[in-house]
């Protein structure tokens, strides 16, 4: 699958990424994880720190997949609210999700500073801003509901967001908790620190073929084979290629990172910003002072549509900035790629494991918050393969069934 094009702006903050070897023998582990995006290394991690025997095999080098295009925004939220949540999940499991991914965020946030690279994780607030007057009601409902349980929120109304801000908005909502991270040196920094708790990591490796038994998984790629006790899938979207079911929709999105700014005039806090209109816009900024800027998503075409497209959505990006921030001076591109962005029907990740696949569990953390679903993943996995029954795995079931709702596009499907 082709899961991204352009020029992503990552590659130049580690010019010598740590380089593995390719299977060279057979091998035998507790548990086998399959990708080495940023699913894998925050598996591997948390699977090697426990005292599990693991193995990572990627097809391509660690970080090369969608996680080098992902633009590293990390929050509690979702682009599902808590109040849609409530709505479709029931009050309690609603509330769950949110407290998964608020657990999520603090363990990145204690994790980074541990790691033996930095990952130029940053702790940040958030603004979510109200894209039109109709959705200040919503916006209103959405802080009750935070802080009737217990999450950190503020209502800002539009003379607060000017007062901080260079652009006015009717309202916002203004979390904390949240974090900027390079999402390059974070799958590299884990995956180091995994192998440094025993991990043993190999790339441009590819397991083609399984054979699954009463007490595991015999994994072959090409005349080598893993025995592993357990085998963990966290190929992203490709994931679809190993099993049947269509898990998610895919969508082409957008981005790009200006050149460094001089000063960051009118952005407060170098907060992190995205608002309620869908698709919706999203901005960070980074330890050099660029400007990441995303979105646009539209239905899946050919990869040359998408290159050509990439043009025109990269210019309408950087329009929206310099509309936010016209104080800022000139601003320019320096990068711009286009990616493969995939959400569920329902707008939970999957997690857990499949009736179909014995000994194997999947990670699948599909929509805007991929890098915390799977946090949560390698929070609620690794407490299983030690024995400690997560029933909060229910809610991420692979086999699990909704409806999408009408403002859902379901018409392209992995």
């Amino acid at each position: 699958m082709d899961l991204h094009t352009g020029n992503t702006m990552w590659g130049h903050t580690l010019t010598n990424p740590p380089r593995y070897e390719q299977l060279q023998e057979n091998q035998e582990c507790d548990v086998l994880v399959i990708g080495g995006g940023m699913g894998g290394a925050l598996c591997a991690r948390e699977f090697a720190r426990r005292g599990l025997k693991t193995v990572v095999v990627d097809k391509r080098h660690i970080g090369q997949g969608s996680s080098i295009a992902n633009t590293g925004l990390l929050q509690y939220t979702n682009d599902k609210t808590l109040t849609s949540c409530i709505h479709t999940f029931g009050e309690k499991n609603g509330v769950l999700f949110y407290e998964l991914c608020r657990q999520a965020m603090e363990y990145l946030l204690q994790t980074a500073p541990t790691l033996p690279m930095d990952a130029q994780l940053i702790p940040r607030s958030s603004l979510y801003f109200a894209s039109s007057e109709e959705d200040v009601e919503g916006l209103r409902e959405e802080y009750h509901n935070l802080k009737q349980h217990g999450f950190d929120a503020e209502y800002w109304d539009e003379e607060q967001i000017a007062e901080h801000f260079s652009f006015r908005k009717s309202a916002g909502l203004y979390t904390h908790g949240d974090a900027e991270v390079n999402p390059y040196r974070l799958v590299h920094a884990l995956m180091m620190d995994a192998v440094n708790h025993g991990a043993r990591i190999y790339e441009q490796t590819t397991v083609n073929s399984y054979e699954f038994t009463e007490d595991g998984v015999i994994c072959h790629a090409g005349n080598l084979s893993i025995r592993a006790r357990r085998v963990v899938f966290s190929t992203g979207y490709e994931t679809q290629e190993e099993k049947k079911e269509r898990g998610a929709f895919l969508m082409n999105t957008y981005a790009i990172a200006t050149t460094p700014v001089q000063e960051l005039t009118g952005w407060y806090e170098q907060s992190m910003l995205w608002e309620t209109a869908r698709p919706y816009l999203y901005m960070r900024t980074t330890v050099d002072n660029r400007i990441i800027v995303g979105g646009l998503d539209e239905p899946v075409t050919t990869v040359e549509d998408r290159d050509t497209r990439l043009v025109h959505q990269a210019n309408q990006l950087l329009k929206s900035v310099q509309e936010l921030f016209p104080d800022m001076g000139p601003l320019s591109i320096d990068s711009a790629w286009a990616a493969s962005f995939g959400s569920s029907r329902d707008g939970l990740p999957y997690m857990g494991p499949h009736p179909e696949y014995p000994n194997c569990y999947f990670v699948e953390g599909y929509g805007g918050n991929g890098t915390v679903y799977s946090t949560i993943a390698a929070m609620l996995l690794a407490d299983e393969l030690v024995g400690i029954h997560r029933p909060e795995l229910e809610l991420f079931s692979l086999t699990r069934t909704s409806k999408p709702s009408p403002s859902e596009s379901p018409d392209i499907l992995v």
